[in-house]
């Protein structure tokens, strides 16, 4: 009897609506990360799209400690195979390409430095503030790349409670920002 080359994600209780989670909660996200890797809104949108497939046709789903974690991986290859691909068309020869890099806008890597020195020592101060439940939870889910079961079962709460103090630490955080931006 042969395997299928994909599973079927009818036959994971849950899996599609873990994937469709994962779409909720960062598909902003990726969609912006793919964007600054390409350059271009409507490729970021396709391989999106091509990545939330992938997570879908996976042969061992479960085998995944992190989906965002994996999510991401698999939109960056995506974005690699594509500037790839994009050079290739260009027929830029083989010894330029090598040298090329993406050309992405971003400060000096000096000012860049100090810049997310800076935001880093901010959020640390944001999180200082909140209760320690709701930092640590933050911690593990943002920082670590954990998925809101795992944080649950690590801090012994519901997948939910982990989920209320992640929003409130992702709150807290955006309130200070914008406090910070503001003139």
């Amino acid at each position: 009897m042969n395997q299928p080359d994909f599973i079927d994600v009818a036959t994971l209780p849950g899996y599609a609506t873990r994937v469709e989670a994962l779409f909720r909660e960062h598909n902003r996200a990726l969609l912006a990360f793919l964007q600054c890797r390409l350059g271009s809104l409507a490729d970021a949108q396709e391989l999106a799209q091509e990545t939330y497939m992938r997570m879908l046709t996976l042969e061992h789903p479960e085998q995944i400690d992190s989906l965002r974690a994996f999510l991401f991986r698999i939109a960056a290859n995506l974005a690699v195979d594509r500037l790839r691909m994009r050079r290739l068309r260009e027929g830029v020869p083989t010894e330029e390409r090598l040298e090329a890099q993406p050309e992405l806008h971003l400060a000096p890597l000096p000012e860049r430095h100090v810049a997310a020195t800076q935001q880093w020592r901010e959020l640390h101060v944001a999180l200082r503030e909140l209760p320690a439940k709701t930092s640590r939870a933050f911690v593990l889910y943002a920082i670590e790349g954990r998925d809101f079961e795992a944080i649950a079962q690590a801090m012994k709460l519901s997948a939910r409670m982990v989920r209320y103090h992640v929003t409130r630490a992702l709150a807290h955080c955006r309130a200070r920002i914008e406090e910070r931006e503001m003139p």
